[in-house]
C-alpha cells in the first residue's frame, strides 16, 4: 500500500495519540507561531485577577488529582 493512501483514521489509538502528543511538542516549540485571541488573553488575565484576590481558593496538584479520580473512578 501507498503511504499516501493512509488516513490518520486508520491509525490505532495508541498511534493517534502519539501524533497528537508529537504535534503538540511542535507547536509548543514554536509559541510565536500559535496565533493568542485578544479575549483570549482577556479570559487569561481575568483568571489570573482572580486567583490572585481569592489565593485560598486554589488547589494543589495532588488535591486536582484526588478530585477528577473521584469523578472518574480510577
Amino acid at each position: 500500500m501507498n503511504t499516501n493512501d493512509i488516513s490518520i483514521f486508520d491509525l490505532s489509538p495508541l498511534e493517534k495519540l502519539q501524533l497528537v502528543e508529537n504535534l503538540w511538542d511542535d507547536l509548543a516549540g514554536l509559541p510565536s507561531a500559535v496565533l493568542v485571541h485578544e479575549w483570549q488573553k482577556e479570559e487569561l488575565a481575568r483568571r489570573k485577577a482572580n486567583l490572585m484576590s481569592k489565593p485560598a481558593s486554589t488547589l494543589t496538584w495532588d488535591e486536582v488529582k484526588i478530585r477528577a479520580r473521584s469523578c472518574y473512578g480510577r
